[in-house]
């Protein structure tokens, strides 16, 4: 009976060292996770900074550029309101064809601009590209000497519900960049982080992005409006315009 429950005994410790070895290895493989916060990464790194402002400008300018052929047509469309009963049909009809084809201009700038693999597409491409890839090198790097199997990003519309602290190894990336943790950029004519951010990302990547679709909404509101707008006012001749 004894020898039985020694035996038992011996099993059963057997198990729990088995366990306690099971959870040990499964703490081991976890140290091999990491993660980054890419918004505050970014934020240290002037050729971002650069990139951004950049990009920005190439909206605005676009933006106005659009806005002044769109003006062009409503004046177009106000002068050929206060003659148009003076005028010939013929005249009529290129005073129109002229008005629209402003309009349309207008229209094909904002697709050529702003559109799905537009130049602002590219834009961003060619110039964020470089500082990704500057990052990813670096991580890779860090990655490949401290053995992490995966490198999360808690940035934006990451699912990680919860993160230890003790595994950010944002600091790291931005030591192994070149750069001082703390030490922030703040792209030209940006006004700086958020209230509650803490400092930590700042929402840079979202304030680049809310001023260059701010632009690219606005582009298209104004062509859109004009579009709808001229369908209303300037009409052929034999219509009740």
């Amino acid at each position: 009976m004894i020898k039985s429950l020694s035996s038992s005994f011996r099993q059963a410790m057997f198990g729990v060292a088995m366990l306690a070895s099971m959870a040990l290895s499964f703490d081991a493989a976890a140290q091999k996770f990491a993660y980054i916060d890419s918004e505050y990464v970014l934020l240290h790194m002037p050729e971002y900074a650069s990139a951004q402002t950049e990009l920005n400008n190439f909206a605005i300018e676009w933006q106005a550029d659009i806005e002044s052929k769109l003006e062009a047509a409503d004046r177009l469309e106000v002068a050929y309101r206060a003659e148009r009963v003076l005028l010939t049909a013929e005249m009529r009809v290129k005073r129109e064809d002229e008005i629209a084809k402003k309009r349309a201009e207008a229209k094909e700038m904002q697709k050529q601009k702003f559109g799905v693999d537009g130049e602002l597409f590219q834009k961003r491409q060619e110039l964020i590209e470089p500082v990704q890839q500057q990052i990813f090198e670096s991580l890779k790097d860090i990655a490949s000497g401290s053995g992490y199997m995966v490198i999360f990003d808690k940035s934006n519309q990451s699912n990680m519900l919860y993160t230890n602290p003790k595994y950010d190894i944002s600091d790291r990336l931005i030591k192994k960049l070149g750069y001082v943790p703390g030490e922030t950029i703040t792209p030209e004519g940006d006004k700086g982080s958020k209230d509650g951010d803490g400092g930590k990302g700042g929402g840079l990547q979202d304030r680049g992005r809310d001023a260059i679709n701010g632009a690219k909404n606005s582009a298209r509101d104004r062509v859109n409006s004009a579009t709808r707008g001229a369908g209303g006012t300037v009409g052929r001749p034999g219509s009740k315009n």
